[in-house]
């Protein structure tokens, strides 16, 4: 099970989210996000946390930004791979060499079906897809829980990174029900939008290593 903290925006809730288990960290570019960060200061905290943890996974999330921008971003920051949270075209993935994922928000079962003969014949990495909930109006970061049998549905095809909604209370359900190559987490355990707590970081992990144990 691969845990994603979401969303982290100083090296406080970094350190924090490395030291309490988290096997990937994230930082948006996503200007109108709360959870926004600029690559100035991403650049710093990733180096940070690359001299204690050199093997930790750094993704930065991108909403519509055009191919050379996010590569720009991604060589700056230091970072491994881009999340593609918006609207993007397959085409995208491709202009980034294989270091993309994207973000899908399917709506039913054939509508996840068609999002994953789009997207994971491009994706040369894990995870394949990310999954979160549907909204009208925001691009992921609502708190709202994603539809878990579409999850599931595509789980059982690729590696599915399962987000939307959730929270230490919850993610043991979730990767029950959705068994996903892992799960990603951002408002579900704040404090304050932007602002990590980290007793909350803690018990998500703990709560996610438990559900897998209980699994195999």
């Amino acid at each position: 099970m691969h845990i994603k903290i979401c969303g982290l925006t100083n090296p406080d809730d970094a350190f924090a989210a490395l030291d309490a288990g988290a096997d990937m960290l994230g930082f948006n570019f996503y200007s109108e996000s709360p959870r926004y960060i600029a690559p100035t200061d991403c650049s710093r905290i990733v180096s940070a946390v690359r001299n204690r943890q050199s093997e930790i996974a750094m993704i930065g999330i991108f909403v519509n930004q055009p191919s050379r921008f996010v590569a720009e971003i991604l060589d700056l920051c230091g970072l491994d791979a881009a999340q593609l949270s918006g609207d993007e075209p397959p085409h995208l993935i491709t202009r980034l060499w294989g270091r993309a994922y994207k973000a899908i928000r399917s709506r039913s079962i054939e509508e996840a079906e068609q999002d994953a003969l789009r997207f994971t014949p491009l994706a040369s990495g894990e995870p394949a897809l990310l999954v979160d909930a549907v909204h009208a109006q925001l691009y992921g970061g609502t708190g709202q829980v994603a539809d878990w049998a579409v999850a599931r549905y595509l789980s059982a095809r690729c590696a599915v990174l399962l987000a939307g909604g959730l929270t230490p209370e919850n993610v043991a359900e979730a990767i029950r029900a959705v068994e996903p190559w892992g799960v990603d987490v951002a408002s579900g355990v704040e404090a304050a939008p932007g602002k990590k707590d980290h007793r909350k970081m803690i018990d998500f992990v703990k709560a996610a290593r438990s559900a897998v144990a209980q699994l195999a």
